[in-house]
């Protein structure tokens, strides 16, 4: 099921807010994920070699920013397209990706809190338990249309993912 229309318009409200900043709202993403998570920092070639999160380390930036771009923007358009609006080659690719690098179910959960506490973050006294719900569905159909590619590649590759 696609958003509410209000689901939709809480989502378009906050990510005119959060646009406006978007590798500064994606480096916090990361920095929760990793706050949260501290090993899912060996998914990532740029940061197995460091203890820290360097804020000036441009690969991290650069993810962080197109990670949390698309994230955003697949959820505004899923109502008004019914599904997660993300080019077929890319939803491939990040199946693809996911599958190598070993994202399991649990990393989109750890993902999902820190996308959540980012947004709060991002929107401030805007933020209400109806904008985390929209953003939490939006986001489980991005995560679902990601594991579905995963769920295809295994197959294709005889690969089992857990």
């Amino acid at each position: 099921m696609a958003l509410t229309e209000k689901q939709e318009a809480l989502v378009k409200e906050s990510w005119e807010l959060m646009k406006q900043d978007i590798p500064r709202h994606g480096f916090r993403l990361f920095a929760l994920i990793l706050e949260i998570a501290p090993g899912a920092k060996d998914l990532f070639s740029f940061l197995r070699d460091t203890d820290e999160i360097p804020e000036n380390n441009p690969k991290l930036k650069a993810h962080a920013a197109r990670v949390f771009k698309l994230t955003c923007e697949s959820a505004v358009q899923l109502r008004e397209k019914g599904e997660v609006v993300v080019a077929d080659t890319t939803l491939k690719w990040l199946g693809s990706v996911h599958l190598r690098k070993g994202v399991l179910q649990p990393h989109f959960e750890v993902v999902k809190e820190a996308l959540l506490k980012t947004i709060e973050e991002g929107v401030g006294e805007k933020w209400s338990e109806e904008m985390k719900n929209a953003w939490g569905e939006a986001y489980d159909h991005l995560a679902a249309a990601i594991m579905g590619e995963m769920q295809v590649e295994a197959a294709a590759s005889s690969k089992p993912i857990a």
